[in-house]
Formats: C-alpha cells, structure tokens, sequence
C-alpha cells in the first residue's frame, strides 16, 4: 500500500514537471539554436525569425506518435509555407538509431527542415524531455505554445495558431 501511494506521487510530480514546463516556456524567448539540414545547410533559429511562426518539432524515428504528428505538420507547412510560416523537425534520435532518420525523412518526401540532435543540446534548452514536444515560436522569437505528446486533433490548435500568427482568418 506504501509503495502505491510513493508511486502515485512519483507520477503526480512527472505530470505536473511537464506541465510546469510547457507552461515556463510560453510567452519567454526562444532560446536560439544552430544546426545542420540533412542535405549539410547549416541554419541558425535567429536568423530565420521576422518572416513568420517558427514551429519547432523535437521527435525520434522510432516514436509512432511523432511518426503521425509529423504527418500533420507537413500537411500545416505546405498550406502555410508561401506565407511566411516555417516548420523545423529536429530529430534526438541517438547514435544507434541516427541512421534511420535521413532514409525516413526521404521516403515520406517530407518538404520540412530536418536536423539531428543526437547529444541533446538543443532539446535540453527547450525541456523536450518527452517527445513528441512541439513548440511555437512567433516571428519575433517568443514562444506562443509547447505542447508534450501527440493525439490525433492536436494538429488542429496547432493549424489555428499558425493562422492567426500569420493574420489569416481563423473561419
């Protein structure tokens, strides 16, 4: 019975440490990262910002969830990328599942920017200790929504976000 309650406590703590996080982080300063596209472009986050909405995506081949949120979020980038809206995929896959991501990246045709952050340096300075995490930046480099975790529908406050970011309207 002890351990049940400890345990239930654990969890309790876990779920609101994510929740605290992704709350932390809205309405701060992106932290700016750089990082290397598959096909060897090296990008820096605060170069890209005063077009549009930056959504940044941390996630790994091996998550199904991630799998299918990245599904959605091509579908959002190709409807909004004319309009000044970016998307970012970064992937933390480590160094036994790494050569995975640029075979997988390929054969969905994904249009998206890709890079790799095997040593986690990027995803520690935005708390994506769960993946998928997801995370909003507007065009001035302030975050406007992270999200942990992935369910079908969550594409949908994403699509509504990016549009009104981007002064479209949300009818």
């Amino acid at each position: 019975m002890k351990s049940l309650k400890i345990l239930s406590v654990i969890l309790l703590l876990s779920v609101l440490t994510f929740a605290q996080n992704e709350e932390i982080q809205q309405g701060k300063k992106a932290p700016n990262f750089k990082g290397t596209t598959l096909d060897g472009k090296n990008i820096e986050l605060n170069k890209m910002l005063g077009k549009g909405p930056i959504l940044v995506s941390f996630w790994a081949t091996w998550c199904k969830p991630c799998m299918e949120e990245l599904n959605e979020y091509q579908k959002i980038y190709e409807e909004y990328k004319q309009s000044g809206f970016e998307f970012i995929a970064i992937s933390t896959d480590n160094e036994k599942t790494i050569a995975k991501v640029k075979p997988l990246v390929k054969s969905k045709q994904s249009s998206f920017t890709v890079i790799t952050d095997s040593n986690s340096e990027i995803a520690r300075k935005y708390y994506a200790y769960q993946i998928p995490y997801s995370v909003l930046i507007d065009k001035n480099g302030t975050v406007v929504y992270s999200h942990s975790g992935f369910m079908k529908g969550d594409e949908i406050k994403i699509k509504k976000l990016v549009k009104e970011q981007l002064n479209i309207s949300t009818n």
